[in-house]
């Protein structure tokens, strides 16, 4: 896939913090709206003044762009966007989020820090927490600060649409945020300490690791310890750790952005390399609950819901944010289809008249290409109702035109058949048949006008049935020359009245079989049609299948790390509890799939049969009102 953006040569503001409130900012939304490929979303969160939007800069490869401030004031208010083209993955687009930093004085409102943190937590697919100095306690606690309390984390972001409040209820929400939540990266800037434990060296993820060990006890202030650990352990999917020495010197650090390469210490930039490498390798394209990859029209959908979500005082819902998402693309995804159907086929009805063995080659892959196109956008269409309206709306529309092409069939089998008749209307004008053997002259004439219009190519599938009116219109015609020939016997007049019955009849029956053929095509068509369906509906069922099972699959990784770290520790209870979660997860990996079949499956096989049956009753309906 394009964009259908150009790159954007500087961040811009995303969603604005005035007072308090937040709103999204039309300008970067209707830029994320352009954007049709995959977005890795990497958003940077931390307190203020400690050098984030110096590392979105980096992950830019840029010098500037995310401002950069140079005294005690935070610079970046509410969230701010950069989108670039992804530097190792073709055809993906980098999406950098630089938060405003958390515990600014001026604001003294924690409340706003949380919304922030959370909605970086909600938009991103990486979640860089940046902080000075060493992960020590206060460090730990800093970062817990923005959700509160753990035990409260439910209050800020929900997984599932639902009334209950109890706390199996709960437990099992915060169960599920591990297959959402974003991967976890610590950038520990300005760090001065040797990384030793037992004066041993060790790595930088061993120091976070150990930084995050929790302790043994059930005494309030073990507890208080533990929580803000046990959420980093038990919602984020990975975790990983860099250590920042000093950029350059003290005197230069408030021109950072201004400095030469030769100006940054060596150690820094092998550290600024090591990081930036890792969040282009690792960081995943953003994906929502049900393993659907978002591009930047979905990203777009997402800030909207949660930003909309937060200002009217309710909590963000994961559920409902991609319903809601679903909606406008499946409504979206129809309407694209069904133009795509509409458009192609409107070039084939300026060749009308066609037959039917001209014009469904067309339909069918029209109505292929208006499936794929529909299938490539919608999600979550678990009852089938849009993919059923696009069928309708494809169905109904085949069937205007299949009655526009039998009109226009209609109109030059007339016009020709009149053409052809004039000479003999002429000769019936001047008496040419009024005379003895007048009657077998009109015969000869007559048959010689029907070889001509059988002779005679696209006619269209009207034919017969135009024919067959013709010569009923002229039996009374041909009655009254017949009558009039004194050549003829009586007995002879009987003859020839029983041979034009025959001919009538023999007509008729050839317009029926005309009908009953294109039925019988139609019929044809139908089956083709709900086999193309059927085929494309059953890749659509895998492609979501796979996503879910690999949505399951990370957080269960994610899990079993997590329980042998506890067991290694000597937490076997933890790990108890933590094996429960592992098992629920399961559960409901197989319950996916009986749930996909159940919702989706069984309701679009429905579709499949009955739509495409319509394409009959919409014609007769067509020529009803007409």
């Amino acid at each position: 896939m394009t964009n259908q953006q150009g790159p954007m040569k500087s961040p811009m503001c995303l969603i604005k913090n005035v007072d308090g409130l937040l709103r999204t900012e039309e300008k970067a939304l209707e830029h994320l709206r352009g954007i049709s490929q995959p977005v890795v979303v990497v958003a940077v969160v931390g307190l203020y003044r400690t050098g984030k939007s110096y590392l979105m800069n980096r992950l830019a490869g840029k010098q500037t762009g995310f401002a950069l401030g140079r005294t005690i004031e935070s610079k970046t208010k509410g969230i701010w966007m950069w989108c670039v083209p992804h530097p190792t993955k073709t055809e993906h687009t980098l999406v950098l989020l630089d938060t405003e930093g958390l515990g600014d004085v001026d604001k003294g409102d924690s409340k706003n820090d949380a919304w922030i943190f959370c909605l970086a937590v909600l938009l991103s697919s990486t979640l860089v927490y940046n902080s000075r100095g060493t992960i020590d306690n206060q460090a730990v606690e800093k970062l817990h600060y923005p959700f509160v309390y753990v035990t409260e984390l439910t209050d800020q972001i929900k997984v599932k649409s639902a009334s209950a409040s109890s706390a199996e209820y709960e437990e099992e929400e915060e169960s599920q945020f591990v297959q959402f939540f974003p991967n976890f990266v610590w950038a520990v800037r300005d760090f001065t300490l040797e990384r030793k434990i037992n004066d041993e060296d060790v790595t930088e993820d061993q120091y976070l690791e150990f930084a995050l060990t929790l302790k043994k006890g059930m005494g309030k202030s073990v507890i208080n310890y533990n929580l803000p650990r046990q959420c980093i352990r038990n919602y984020f999917p990975s975790r990983k750790c860099f250590t920042f020495p000093f950029p350059t010197a003290p005197e230069n650090m408030c021109n950072l952005e201004q400095l030469d390469v030769n100006d940054l210490f060596p150690k820094f930039l092998e550290t600024a390399d090591r990081f930036c490498k890792y969040i282009f390798k690792e960081s995943r394209v953003k994906t929502v609950k049900g393993g659907h990859r978002v591009n930047g029209r979905l990203l777009s959908h997402l800030v909207e819901t949660y930003v909309n979500t937060i200002a009217s005082g309710g909590v963000p819902c994961l559920e409902n944010a991609v319903v809601a998402m679903a909606q406008i693309e499946n409504q979206a995804a129809v309407q694209k289809g069904f133009h795509v159907y509409e458009s192609g086929m409107e070039q084939v009805k300026n060749n009308f008249p066609l037959e039917l063995n001209e014009i469904f080659p067309q339909h069918q892959d029209l109505n292929t290409m208006a499936i794929q196109v529909f299938m490539k956008r919608s999600f979550k269409d678990e009852q089938g109702v849009h993919l059923k309206a696009l069928a309708e709306a494809i169905d109904k529309h085949y069937a205007r035109l299949l009655l526009q092409n039998e009109e226009a069939s209609e109109r030059k089998c007339q016009k020709l058949l009149m053409d052809l008749y004039a000479p003999m209307a002429k000769k019936l004008q001047d008496g040419c048949y009024a005379q003895p053997g007048g009657y077998e002259l009109y015969c000869g004439d007559r048959n010689n006008v029907v070889t001509q219009y059988r002779n005679h190519s696209k006619k269209g599938v009207r034919a017969e049935d135009v024919l067959e009116m013709f010569m009923k219109d002229k039996s009374m015609e041909s009655n009254a020359v017949l009558q009039a020939d004194k050549k003829l016997t009586e007995n002879e007049r009987r003859i020839q009245e029983e041979k034009e019955r025959a001919a009538l009849m023999e007509q008729k029956i050839r317009a029926e079989q005309e009908r009953q053929e294109e039925m019988k095509k139609t019929l044809e068509e139908e089956r083709q049609s709900q086999k193309e369906r059927l085929k494309q509906m059953e890749e659509k069922i895998e492609e979501e299948k796979c996503q879910q099972q690999k949505e399951m699959e990370l957080a269960m990784e994610s899990k079993l790390r997590e329980q042998k770290d506890l067991l290694e520790n000597g937490f076997k209870e933890k790990a108890e509890l933590l094996g429960e979660e592992i098992q629920q997860l399961k559960k409901e990996k197989a319950a996916n799939f009986g749930g996909i079949f159940k919702d989706y499956v069984m309701p679009l096989l429905k579709i499949a049969v009955d739509v495409g049956s319509n394409i009959l009753q919409y014609k007769v309906l067509s020529k009803v009102l007409k």
